[in-house]
């Protein structure tokens, strides 16, 4: 058994949960996950018995806890750093860094008004101007990586920034976020990933439903 555990949400729903998760399993890196259904009747109950933040994804590496998906990320590619996590190369980690981090900490809107829901059949919603921005910030965001990289992920080989932003290639898909080209043929190469597709198929066959995601 693997000394690292994942501590995650419903595959379907939890975005956060989804970052560290696709990273580890696309760059091979062995762990055992834990699955804790999201409960808003009883306050994620489970969850706050082993997670310090009472949110997840937590992981667990020996007596260590690491809560965050940015800072599950970082350990992991400070622990493997054969797995190529971050550019080699200075100025494009730097660049990388920058991304993933605007990803953690913005999109404020985005999220609130199109949370994550693989199940959900593809239709396009009503969106505010504040939404629309994050949209065109994104697509912005990445029309520049991959012009930088040549591709075929955002710099080059898939990486954290990737993994940060796989939960809004799942929003894009299924709110119809976009119609640019760029950006449909990346979601394209990362919805193709074996990890992407392993996530999502056990997604597909959660029983759970949480009505708040239920847009």
């Amino acid at each position: 058994m693997s000394e690292l555990e994942l501590v995650i949400g419903n595959k379907n729903y939890s975005s956060w949960s989804l970052r560290p998760w696709i990273a580890m399993t696309q760059a091979g890196i062995p762990f055992t996950e834990t699955v804790i259904p999201f409960d808003f009747a009883n306050g994620n109950m489970e969850i706050r018995k082993v997670s310090p933040s009472a949110k997840v994804p937590l992981l667990k590496a020996g007596d260590l806890l690491v809560w965050e998906s940015l800072a599950i990320l970082e350990y992991i590619a400070e622990r493997f750093p054969e797995a190529g996590l971050w550019p080699a190369e200075a100025g494009a980690r730097a660049r990388a860094r920058s991304v993933s981090t605007e990803m953690a900490s913005g999109f404020s809107a985005l999220r609130a008004e199109c949370p994550m829901n693989m199940r959900r059949t593809p239709s396009s919603i009503a969106m505010s101007e504040a939404a629309q921005a994050d949209v065109a910030r994104i697509v912005d965001i990445w029309r520049d990586c991959l012009s930088r990289s040549g591709g075929p992920f955002l710099f080059g080989s898939f990486s954290i920034a990737d993994a940060m932003y796989a939960p809004v290639v799942s929003r894009f898909e299924t709110y119809q976020l976009t119609g640019n080209l760029d950006a449909l043929a990346y979601m394209a190469r990362v919805t193709a990933l074996p990890a992407w597709k392993a996530w999502r198929q056990a997604g597909d066959a959660e029983p759970w439903v949480v009505a708040a995601s239920e847009i």
